[in-house]
């Protein structure tokens, strides 16, 4: 499919929305939270037959070789209300911009949180995030079945769909370490108009781990998508913020695609 990009101003985006009759002023602000996540190396072949042609570059790390997070947050205290959610997330770049140094620049760029990214999909068990997350940002958001369970050790997320086991994430809890705030960029389509979302991430209690995720894979297409691009498989690393805060400004038109 061949598609245009064409550079246009971005028109400022409401400060207020309204979903389910409730106001949501922008930024929407994450005051607690925790999240897990690991990354994995995966095939940059596979990952281009899932990303929207013509639209982003793979970012890679090697020849070959991009980066796939998958994330599970329990929110608790949240503009969006309390939810928990799954991120299947790809890293990348927009079409045309600069690349800067391959493969150790994208290593670097990861490290320092200004890889931008793209969610592949954005299941959550709220039917008001849902509706917001779609309705304000074009992310990917479905209403799953998503059981975070957790002991002083580990955390444990279950992801079923339409009745059906798509995946189960085991990561180690628990750090010592802080994250200062960090600003970020995602990625999005609205319509055919491809948008930027400016975001900031913190967190407290923060572990980091070579490897340590456990994988399983269940029945549901989903599952059969991640089974292309090599899982399960060791996770590259992996990573708990006990309490994560954050802010999402709204999403910012870039260009039609």
């Amino acid at each position: 499919m061949h598609s245009t990009r064409t550079a246009m101003t971005a028109p400022t985006p409401p400060q207020v929305y309204i979903i389910q009759g409730r106001q949501v002023p922008l930024p929407v602000v994450v005051r607690d939270a925790s999240s897990g996540v690991a990354t994995y190396v995966v095939p940059s072949a596979a990952v281009r037959q899932i990303l929207p042609s013509g639209v982003f570059d793979v970012a890679e790390i090697w020849p070959g070789k991009t980066l796939f997070s998958l994330a599970a947050i329990e929110y608790r205290d949240n503009d969006l209300g309390e939810y928990n959610e799954v991120s299947l997330t790809f890293f990348v770049r927009p079409r045309d911009t600069p690349r800067g140094v391959p493969y150790a620049g994208t290593v670097a760029d990861f490290f320092r949180g200004r890889l931008g990214t793209f969610i592949h999909w954005l299941p959550v068990n709220g039917s008001f995030t849902c509706e917001a997350g779609r309705t304000i940002w074009g992310f990917p958001k479905t209403m799953e079945d998503i059981v975070i369970q957790k002991d002083p050790a580990r955390v444990v997320c279950t992801l079923t769909a339409g009745g059906r086991h798509v995946l189960t994430l085991t990561l180690p809890r628990g750090g010592t370490r802080a994250i200062p705030e960090m600003p970020m960029t995602t990625y999005s389509l609205i319509g055919e108009d491809l948008h930027r979302t400016a975001f900031t991430q913190a967190g407290a209690g923060v572990g980091f781990h070579l490897g340590a995720a456990e994988l399983t894979l269940g029945d549901h297409p989903a599952a059969d998508g991640l089974r292309r691009l090599g899982l399960p498989k060791r996770a590259l690393m992996s990573m708990w913020i006990e309490h994560m805060r954050g802010r999402f400004a709204g999403a910012e038109r870039m260009a039609a695609v």
